[in-house]
């Protein structure tokens, strides 16, 4: 049976629960033990697939098409392993599987509460993949922080679970804030134990304290929060600030985390963990051998959290090309015909991101008109890609209106348009084209040669499509669809071959890079833009070589 390490906050939100979770089961996953980390998030949706980016970050994706928090690209980020719809759960599912339930006549007649109803079903998730014999260790991140009336369920349910299991079954960790006071020149732990004692009073006990800090933790302040929120000295373990998240998992190793956290299970701890390739990765990262910097056009700007999978695949690629990516964000809205140089002319590459809705869209034509005609590699993504479409309709074939039915239902030539499977659907949350589907690649395109491989597999959330009805006109005018879907010939990758480096993806090929497999696509688009910077020409006419920023 598997092990349940719970995952709790205290003092205040956005300390990084998720960053310490994927921390802590990339050191057990060093060890040799099967390691899988979920969130449990106490809002209400569904899942974050409705919510607006600017309210809880970017929507993950999942192979089996689950739209989840983006804790869960820190999880395969980490652990180099897909997550899935198990590993993501929020009250509005709970919830919504109880009623469900209570309208089938499920409970035979029976009042439906919080307890045993509701606290049963996060229970049943909560132990769903532990049962599956795939793993040795399942960790759980509670979303929130302890005190929140929406996360009281979820607490309980480990109170409970707690109390069915064996002792060293289960271990909770709670990820907590010590302040530092610079009028008093001291840390303060009274936050901490008042964070525990609420903890406590909801019948819950840590067994490890967990302390965000700015300076290191002294010996007689980790006696003192071990002495007054009853733990063991040794589970008091410090988690400074660092300048990479990449850098936290070597901090709990030298905090000793992995080795207190198999001795509390009774698992043996006397492996020796393996992070040389984590090591060689973290070296190249704060060893640049030169800098590039790409443009990040988009309409979320404002929030990093909205496009974080783009930003951690920039720093992966970065590092396998031994540079600095700098990503200079440039909020679409503010692009027209008229600052387009002033805007992009100083960079090496442009990356056209991700969204929805008519805002800022034609920023995002413009910019794609300026680096085709000025060779400037160039990368889009989903509407990115869609873009690209657009502005080639409109000013190399000659069709002004082109536009996507998204934002134009009225225009003569819908270059992009809703997929026939989308069009009768009428709830919007999980009904896109989510998930994982093949794409076939024409052999010798530079897609092709990025991958390494001529079939692939990637994620996708969109409703809107390439229209094939145009395909032909595309590719005499020098557009080429070098990726399609096996299945029903959907077009998920434009290439312009007489640009130096012009691509553009229907998927998202962010969700799928790691530390350990840099996503190629990234890796490409930094290439190129390091040859657009020394002068040369075709990331192709280089593949397999370095090159010097």
């Amino acid at each position: 049976m598997a092990k349940y390490i719970f995952v709790t906050g205290g003092v205040t939100s956005s300390l990084g629960k998720g960053i310490f979770a994927a921390s802590l089961a990339k050191l057990l996953q060093s060890k040799g033990y099967r390691v899988t980390i979920q969130k449990f998030d106490p809002y209400i949706n569904v899942d974050p697939g409705t919510l607006n980016p600017y309210e809880h970050g970017e929507c993950y994706v999942t192979e089996d098409g689950a739209e989840t928090d983006l804790d869960l690209g820190h999880y395969e980020r980490f652990l180099n392993i897909p997550t899935s719809q198990a590993n993501n759960v929020t009250t509005g599912r709970v919830y919504q599987t109880v009623i469900n339930k209570e309208r089938e006549g499920a409970y035979l007649g029976k009042t439906v509460q919080v307890i045993p109803h509701i606290t049963d079903e996060i229970k049943r998730r909560m132990l769903l993949l532990g049962q599956t014999g795939e793993f040795d260790i399942v960790i759980t991140e509670l979303g929130g922080t302890v005190g929140d009336i929406e996360a009281q369920p979820y607490v309980e349910t480990v109170r409970q679970i707690r109390w069915e299991l064996e002792e060293h079954d289960t271990l909770i960790c709670h990820l907590t804030l010590l302040p530092y006071l610079k009028s008093a020149k001291e840390l303060k732990t009274k936050p901490t134990q008042h964070s525990v004692k609420e903890l406590q009073a909801l019948g819950v006990m840590p067994d490890i304290l967990v302390c965000r800090t700015e300076l290191p933790l002294t010996d007689d302040i980790r006696r003192k929060l071990a002495l007054f929120c009853n733990v063991e000295k040794n589970a008091v373990i410090q988690a400074l600030d660092v300048d990479t998240i990449y850098q936290v998992p070597i901090e709990m190793q030298k905090e000793h985390l992995d080795t207190t956290v198999l001795q509390k299970l009774q698992l043996p701890s006397d492996r020796i963990g393996d992070l040389s390739k984590w090591h060689v990765f973290l070296d190249k990262l704060r060893n640049p051998q030169g800098e590039v910097k790409i443009g990040l056009v988009g309409k979320y700007i404002e929030l990093q959290d909205a496009y974080k999978s783009i930003h951690e695949s920039f720093i992966q690629a970065g590092a396998t090309n031994n540079v600095k990516v700098i990503v200079e964000a440039i909020h679409s809205e503010h692009i027209d015909e008229d600052n387009v140089q002033q805007k992009l002319g100083h960079l090496h590459g442009i990356l056209v991101a991700p969204g929805f809705g008519n805002r800022g869209i034609e920023g995002k034509i413009s910019a794609i008109k300026y680096v085709r005609e000025n060779n400037i590699p160039f990368f889009g993504i989903c509407l990115g890609m869609q873009c690209a479409v657009i502005e080639y309709a409109r000013n190399v074939l000659g069709m002004h209106d082109a536009h996507s039915t998204e934002m134009n239902p009225d225009t003569k030539h819908p270059v992009i348009d809703m997929m026939e499977a989308q069009k009768k659907i009428v709830n919007k949350g999980g009904t896109m084209r989510l998930g994982a589907y093949a794409c076939h690649l024409e052999r010798g395109s530079l897609a092709e040669k990025l991958y390494g491989a001529e079939n692939i597999s990637e994620r996708h959330r969109h409703r809107y499509e390439f229209n094939n009805t145009y395909l032909e006109k595309f590719e005499n005018a020098g557009m080429k669809a070098t990726g399609k879907n096996p299945d029903s010939g959907l077009v998920e990758i434009v290439e312009i071959p007489q640009h130096p480096h012009f691509i553009g993806v229907q998927f998202h090929p962010e969700l799928k890079s790691t530390v350990d497999n840099p996503h190629p696509l990234f890796v490409g688009l930094v290439k190129a833009a390091i040859l657009h910077k020394t002068g040369l020409k075709k990331t192709s006419d280089v593949k397999g070589k370095a090159v010097e920023a």
